[in-house]
């Protein structure tokens, strides 16, 4: 019962359960809770409360009380509040209480009666090749040193001007 033999077998399953399972419970970031800066997750996300940053994870659920400015990178996304920024995801649910603001880039998306998107709507195919960057169509890396800490009057300032400050 107490032995060391069932110790070290219990301990050898442990690796097993630090990885992400498809039906683990998700992240939750609560409707009291407000978050500036990126998140990154390999499991799902529920944002109830107001993030702002990127948030990139296998599954985003974006409450209908919550906010997001920055853009939301996923396989499945489904937004019933607001965001303002860019959804990227294979399949993108809009709910009649979503609004987007920004672009969508699917595979699939249903947009429910009621819902309110301002921006532009791309179908993603992966199996049209895209062309090679030219010159004229060269994509510029957002970041192109060293991300600096933002200073504490930075963090109040509009999203937009802090991108601007970094162009």
């Amino acid at each position: 019962m107490f032995s060391k033999a069932s110790k070290q077998a219990s301990v050898g399953n442990t690796s097993d359960s630090s990885r992400p399972a498809k039906n683990s419970v998700p992240s939750i970031i609560s409707a009291d809770l407000r978050i500036t800066g990126d998140l990154v997750c390999a499991g799902d996300v529920q944002v109830d409360g107001w993030v702002e940053g990127d948030i990139q994870s296998r599954s985003v659920v974006i409450g209908e009380g919550a906010t997001v400015h920055g853009a939301v990178h996923a396989e499945k996304v489904r937004i019933c509040g607001l965001v303002k920024g860019e959804v990227k995801g294979d399949a993108v649910i809009l709910e009649k209480t979503a609004k987007v603001t920004g672009d969508i880039l699917h595979k699939s998306i249903a947009i429910e009666q009621g819902a309110f998107l301002e921006g532009m709507c791309k179908r993603l195919d992966a199996s049209v090749a895209q062309p090679a960057p030219t010159p004229a169509n060269e994509v510029k890396p957002l970041v192109s040193e060293v991300a600096k800490p933002l200073a504490s009057s930075d963090v109040t300032k509009p999203l937009a001007e802090r991108i601007a400050a970094i162009s």
